[in-house]
């Protein structure tokens, strides 16, 4: 029996939430570099359909993959794991 495909999941940072339901959320990887045996990172940036405007700006999030919502949007806000501390509310505390 051959099972279903699963949708491919990533976490990364949203840096940009000013367009109405999409974010745009950095993914950073990392690997080894196999000439000079180095741990490189490499940073990519995804639009990400977010329908409830949910997300703010430096939040960590899960994202999934998903069929093509517009030309640059396949990928779906999925949960929020950390949300982004706003520096002036954690001063008044």
């Amino acid at each position: 029996m051959k099972e279903k495909n699963v949708a491919k999941t990533l976490t990364g940072t949203v840096v940009s939430d000013k367009m109405d339901k999409t974010v745009m959320v950095s993914v950073e990887r990392k690997f080894m570099d196999t000439t000079f045996k180095k741990v490189v990172k490499r940073t990519r940036k995804f639009s990400v359909h977010d329908e409830k405007n949910q997300c703010n700006t430096g939040d960590f999030v899960v994202i999934c993959q998903t069929r093509p919502l517009s030309k640059t949007k396949r990928w779906r806000f999925l949960e929020m794991i950390k949300k982004a501390e706003i520096i002036g509310e954690a001063e008044a505390k």
